[in-house]
């Protein structure tokens, strides 16, 4: 991947996606870097099947960093169901402000995120294997984090129950979704029950480089209210089983 490219239309997209925050060349540098180390390590360990430029860019970057306008300065953050490392590693590298703490349940994915996070000079970055519904239980972890994150798939309602009981009341709970009309509605009684209230769900799309598509996009910010009742989280099997 050629450098001066990816660094042209690194700043471009950021511009185009009002991120321009994060648009400058230093920048645009280190997250060439954060990229040859991921399509390395993703020649022999499924991170990614997103590889080209412009899609890394876009659906990687700019899309983790659509968060951090929502994020208040100095925050403690922690990035549930981290996966290969977004959320959290682009807003490890945009904001060095923050303290993150990234977890995933799959081991290999947590040790590319802390051996990528040495190698780059990332160092405002935690990487641990854990699974939500247990890592929600331990006093260290309860009600410790200004910010909860979650780039998932999972139904609000499930996420809001891995994800709320992380947080300080008085801090919040950021859903990154694709769509959320309906799964606002459907998350109203687990909001209730887990000591959240909706604060706002701000949609729009991330605009790639070429115009060609747009990806719909959907930043639902939940305050925590009041703490989280002490039998939540449940274990997984009755919160998918059963979800709030």
């Amino acid at each position: 991947m050629d450098k001066s490219s990816f660094i042209a239309a690194y700043s471009a997209i950021m511009e185009k996606n009002r991120l321009t925050d994060f648009a400058g060349e230093a920048l645009a540098e280190r997250f060439f870097a954060l990229t040859e180390r991921m399509l390395e390590v993703n020649a022999h360990m499924n991170l990614t099947a997103i590889t080209d430029m412009e899609g890394i860019i876009l659906k990687h970057y700019a899309d983790s960093l659509t968060i951090a306008p929502y994020i208040p300065d100095n925050a403690s953050v922690i990035d549930v169901g981290c996966g290969a490392g977004f959320p959290s590693l682009p807003l490890a590298i945009a904001r060095p402000d923050l303290r993150i703490t990234a977890f995933d349940s799959t081991t290999k994915r947590i040790h590319y995120i802390s051996e990528t996070a040495e190698m780059l000079g990332i160092r405002n970055i935690t990487a641990i294997t854990a699974r939500a519904e247990e890592l929600a239980l331990d006093p260290e972890y309860r009600e410790r984090f200004d910010i909860s994150c979650a780039r998932a798939v999972a139904r609000l309602n499930v996420l809001s129950e891995l994800c709320i009981p992380f947080v300080k009341p008085g801090g919040a709970f950021i859903a990154m979704k694709a769509n959320a009309a309906e799964e606002l509605t459907e998350a109203e009684n687990a909001l209730r029950k887990l000591g959240g209230k909706l604060r706002c769900a701000d949609c729009f799309s991330l605009i790639s480089d070429s115009a060609s598509d747009e990806n719909p996009r959907c930043m639902v910010v939940i305050e925590k209210i009041s703490p989280t009742p002490k039998n939540y989280p449940r274990n997984y099997s009755q919160i998918k089983k059963k979800p709030l």
